[in-house]
């Protein structure tokens, strides 16, 4: 291509992938011999040819993981592929990362890639960590002298002590995830592929994670990334795509996508539950819910998006939809921060309704937050307790506000909490 229609970091044309499943082991040695002999006997029995062709179907079965995916992801872009367990997300991950072949269909990706998938499987149990990390780093493509000049970053971010240089098979869970992905992470990748990486070690070590793959994107790296953690997709990705059954149900803005599934998850509970209300959810302007269970109307301030000052006085005022099959109304009101994380809330319990009708709800609380862009997320609810709790509608993003002080001189993080400070000489 010229230069002004650059290669893409990844293309994926048509890509399916079928796995042969096999009745018994020595299945897999039969089931060719029939298929090869039902084939040459057609010419001469067609009905023999048959029961040839039969006796091998029934002695082996398919599995379609994937069907005819294509995506294209330019450089520096970001896309989060969300879906339920089962449904492709990590067979199509390790199709492009080149660990698995398609069955049909093509895939061409352009530049250097890091594949955080099975973290830790290449390693030598035997070798010790340092010398697995230059084992690694050599498989990715990087010289001797390059993994010298970022050894101590990579031992150092691991945070594994002088277990580094103890043999691997020595080495918690934990601490080989984390030799693995700090390997990865110090690449200097053109492209980063991460399946689930993210959940390895524990809290500090996934929020150092995080950060780190932050500060691999801000310099342009592209990123595929498949998650549960629908936080991550929000704050990494600026596309996301839904698999279900190996096929892409929607594309498109990570918020638009998101509701998407939840939405699938929640009927599918709902279903379980032999719930009549799986009938009635249905996508709203600002998420789902059931007809005569949701926020019809709201407002912040008397607007949509508030601009405020630090302490600011914050008014949403809400209109519910209720009808009388909700036998324990209530509402769950949340405040979100820019990246999805629930920073405060409360649950509030609302009168039935004899008939279909809306109960207005107004709530008032001082925007006591750190300089940032935060949202309010509403979730009606049938609960007759914290334990029997039945979401009717999510809604998120119809309203926020933004707190343009920089609040970092009076207490740091992103909102205060009241302390008794006493120094003594």
């Amino acid at each position: 291509m010229d230069q002004g229609h650059p290669l893409p970091a990844i293309r994926v044309h048509g890509v399916s992938k079928t796995y042969r499943m096999w009745a018994n082991p020595g299945a897999r040695l039969l089931v060719p011999l029939l298929v090869r002999a039902g084939n040459r006997l057609r010419p001469l029995s067609a009905r023999l040819s048959q029961r040839l062709l039969d006796a091998a179907h029934r002695r082996m079965h398919t599995h379609l993981a994937l069907t005819d995916i294509n995506l294209t992801l330019v450089r520096g872009e970001a896309l989060g592929i969300i879906g339920l367990n089962g449904s492709g997300k990590s067979t199509l991950l390790q199709i492009i990362a080149g660990v698995l072949p398609p069955s049909s269909g093509t895939v061409e990706v352009n530049g250097r890639v890091a594949a955080l998938l099975e973290l830790g499987s290449g390693f030598n149990p035997e070798l010790s960590g340092r010398e697995n990390i230059f084992i690694n780093a050599a498989i990715l493509g990087l010289s001797r002298a390059r993994v010298e000049a970022v050894l101590d970053d990579i031992i150092t971010f691991a945070d594994i002590g002088a277990y580094v240089d103890e043999p691997v098979k020595t080495y918690s869970s934990g601490m080989a995830l984390r030799l693995a992905f700090a390997v990865q992470v110090h690449t200097e990748p053109d492209i980063l592929i991460v399946d689930e990486a993210l959940a390895v070690g524990d809290a500090a070590f996934q929020a150092k994670a995080m950060a780190r793959i932050d500060q691999i994107l801000s310099s342009g790296t592209t990123l595929l990334f498949v998650g549960h953690d629908l936080n991550a997709v929000k704050a990494f990705c600026h596309r996301a795509m839904l698999l279900e059954g190996g096929r892409i149900i929607e594309e498109g803005l990570p918020d638009e996508v998101i509701t998407e599934y939840l939405l699938r998850t929640h009927r599918r509970a709902l279903e379980a539950k032999l719930d009549p209300q799986a009938a009635k959810l249905k996508r709203l302007a600002d998420g789902y819910g059931v007809a005569d269970g949701y926020v019809s109307r709201s407002s912040l301030n008397d607007t949509q998006h508030a601009t405020l000052a630090h302490g600011e006085r914050v008014t949403v005022a809400l209109l519910i939809r209720l009808n009388p099959s909700i036998r324990h109304p209530g509402i769950i009101f949340d405040v979100l921060d820019g990246r999805g994380l629930q920073l405060t809330g409360r649950r509030i319990a609302l009168p039935p309704v004899a008939d279909v009708a809306d109960v207005a709800l107004t709530i008032t609380f001082d925007a006591c937050f750190q300089q940032g862009i935060y949202r309010i997320r509403m979730r009606v609810v049938d609960a007759p307790s914290l334990e029997q709790t039945t979401v009717l509608s999510r809604q998120e993003g119809a309203l926020s506000f933004e707190i343009v002080d920089d609040s970092r001189e009076h207490f740091t993080g992103l909102f205060p909490v009241p302390m008794a400070i006493q120094i003594q000489s």
